[in-house]
C-alpha cells in the first residue's frame, strides 16, 4: 500500500525559509516521478517543483527539490518566503501512470 506523509510546514515570517519532507512507503520511490504542489484557499492546486527518477536535485526559482532514495524521502526547501506562498503543500508520486497524494502540510507566511 502506497502512503505519502508530509511534514515540516508551519508559520514563518516573510523572507524566512522552510524545508518540507515527504516520506513515501510502498516500494515505488526509486522509479517514480515526484513533485510538490500547493493549494491556497479558493484557488486550484498548482505544481511547485518536480523531479524525475534520474535527477537528484532541481532548482525552481526560490525553491529546491531533491530526493533521498535511501530514505524514501522527498524534500522541498523554500527560501525567501512571501505571503503569497501561503498554502497547503502536497507531495505527489506518479508511478505507472497512477498519482498518489499525501494529505498536505500547511505553510503560512506572515509577520
Amino acid at each position: 500500500q502506497v502512503q505519502l506523509v508530509e511534514s515540516g510546514g508551519g508559520l514563518v515570517q516573510p523572507g524566512g525559509s522552510l524545508t518540507l519532507s515527504c516520506v513515501v512507503s510502498g516500494h515505488i520511490f526509486d522509479d517514480s516521478v515526484m513533485s510538490w504542489h500547493r493549494q491556497a484557499p479558493g484557488k486550484q492546486r498548482t505544481l511547485v517543483a518536480g523531479i524525475t527518477p534520474i535527477s537528484s536535485k532541481n532548482y525552481v526559482g526560490r525553491f529546491t527539490i531533491w530526493r533521498d532514495n535511501g530514505k524514501n524521502t522527498l524534500y522541498l526547501q523554500m527560501d525567501e518566503l512571501k505571503p503569497e506562498d501561503t498554502a497547503l503543500y502536497y507531495c505527489n508520486v506518479r508511478h505507472n501512470n497512477i498519482d498518489y497524494w499525501g494529505r498536505g502540510t500547511q505553510v503560512t507566511v506572515s509577520s
